[in-house]
């Protein structure tokens, strides 16, 4: 839907936090401002740059984990010396995955070279590329384009450093681009509330892990999959989210809420274009490696089976302040823990009946952004595993859900701060780090908002009247053939209506 700038919503006039802020630039726009005549910046302009400050800030808080040193030997190599990726909050799964993943390495392949870890003890296991396999295939052209600097680099042509840190800059330049399309994405598909996407921009998050691991990937093709079906562009949508899933899983999750609603509106018909097409680009990108890699490819969903709870899980939380370990120990190579995983999936799909629940027996049906939220949300708050970026997958999502500046910022401001208890934790009480509880805190904290972040999503989708999106005149910006669509199937608590 296009429309004209006078239509926009202005966030400094309706949040009394926002309009207290923008006081040292000359407060809050006025009455009679000629929105949208500006002949260069405009709310997406705004919001690229702010997110290009955002990212080069994020840069230099990873970058003193690519500083070297002449060791005794006369070789330089990274100071990670005296735990320094965590005293200074630095780490970035980048820096070790270069070399972990054999990708300094040349003539190395994903999902074809492999190595032994553990060699000669009873923990020994053979080891291949742990990611999906368009972010394998990411990082091994990341390396490949490092080798090529370095080579010229020794030719005098190019400055020289630490291949690592080349790889680091090379992947780091690439996960800003994804966040930028992000950020343009987020801005075009909430058509009234442009300046939202500054929220997307401007993120404590952003600035804190979108170099902590490659997810700004997913998190721009799953963005931009919306933007295709908001404009009604099933097709596209499928493609996109099915080469979001190849990099990682979670876009896939978005097909739910998109079920749910095309069944209430009696839009299976798109729905089932948009996941057709998501499910065969999937197969598209990994069938040569399950055909002729195979094993290298069943890395990923290996170790995911097998991975234990993470230190930032809920299941963690309730291990360390009850003392309860019914959730599976430590285990050797190649066992399962099989209680957790049953735990967390029968969470997750109780979850996600819930979340369908609500889809159908709303009286106004929600949109798009709202559902999608809550799965992504439920996801994460039951899943064995929170590792820190992926709270970067909520940004959008929360942005486009729940528009409230103030307390999303709350929210990002409060799961940023999570790193740093983090970081001290993992370096470890004998080098005065913080004891887990500390950590654990700030996750319950996080974890806590997130769940209230839920509970407003679900309040406005039964009370559309407090929809601040709804309120300003839309139906469902990201809704596509959804927004302002007839309903064909409620369900009622009493009764069914078709």
């Amino acid at each position: 839907m296009s429309l004209d700038a006078s239509q926009r919503v202005i966030p400094s006039r309706e949040d009394p936090a926002l309009a207290a802020a923008t006081r040292p630039i000359g407060g809050p726009l006025g009455e009679h401002a000629a929105v949208g005549r500006h002949w260069f910046w405009s709310p997406l302009r705004v919001g690229l740059l702010l997110g290009v400050i955002a990212l080069t800030i994020g840069w230099f808080g990873k970058a003193a984990c690519i500083q070297q040193f002449v060791n005794p030997d006369g070789q330089a190599e990274l100071d990670w010396r005296s735990g320094r990726p965590y005293v200074a909050m630095c780490y970035s799964d980048v820096v070790p995955l270069y070399s972990a993943e054999r990708l300094n390495q040349d003539g190395t392949f994903p999902y074809a070279t492999n190595w032994v870890e553990n060699e000669g003890t009873d923990r020994e296991q053979v080891r291949y590329m742990e990611y999906p396999v368009l972010t394998g295939l990411f990082q091994w052209v990341n390396a490949k384009l490092t080798h090529g600097w370095t080579d010229v680099a020794q030719a005098g042509w190019l400055p020289g450093a630490l291949p690592v840190a080349v790889y680091f800059n090379i992947t780091a330049l690439f996960l800003a681009l994804a966040w930028l399309v992000t950020i343009w994405a987020v801005a075009k598909t909430s058509t009234r509330r442009p300046w939202d996407a500054l929220l997307v921009a401007a993120s404590p998050l952003v600035i804190v892990h979108a170099f902590t691991n490659f997810d700004t990937i997913a998190a721009a093709f799953a963005a931009t999959g919306l933007l295709a079906w908001a404009r009604r562009k099933p097709v596209l949508a499928g493609l996109l989210l099915g080469i979001g899933a190849a990099a990682k899983m979670y876009p896939l999750l978005l097909l739910g809420p998109l079920l749910v609603l095309c069944l209430r509106a009696g839009k299976l018909r798109e729905w089932g274009t948009t996941a057709l097409v998501t499910a065969g680009t999937w197969l598209v990108v990994n069938l040569p490696f399950i055909l002729f890699l195979r094993e290298g490819w069943e890395e990923f969903f290996r170790l995911n089976t097998e991975r234990g709870m993470d230190p930032d899980s809920l299941y963690n939380v309730v291990s360390y302040f009850t003392g309860w370990a019914g959730f599976d120990g430590p285990l050797d190579p190649g066992q399962t823990p099989s209680v957790l995983n049953a735990v967390s999936g029968v969470l997750f799909l109780l979850c996600c009946a819930g979340i369908a629940f609500i889809g159908l027996t709303a009286q106004v049906r929600p949109r798009v952004a709202q559902l999608c939220f809550l799965v992504v949300a439920a996801f994460l708050l039951t899943n064995k595993v929170w590792s820190p970026q992926y709270s970067l997958w909520l940004i959008p999502l929360a942005v486009l859900a729940i528009p409230r500046w103030r307390l999303l910022l709350l929210w990002m401001v409060v799961d940023a701060l999570v790193w740093a208890p983090r970081m001290f934790y993992y370096l470890g009480m004998d080098q005065k780090g913080l004891p887990e509880g500390w950590f654990l805190g700030t996750v319950v904290a996080r974890d806590v908002l997130v769940v209230l972040l839920c509970v407003l999503v679900i309040r406005e989708i039964y009370r559309p009247s407090t929809d601040l999106v709804r309120t300003a005149g839309d139906d469902d910006p990201a809704g596509g053939v959804l927004d302002g669509a007839n309903d064909v199937v409620v369900v009622r608590r009493s009764k069914a209506t078709v």
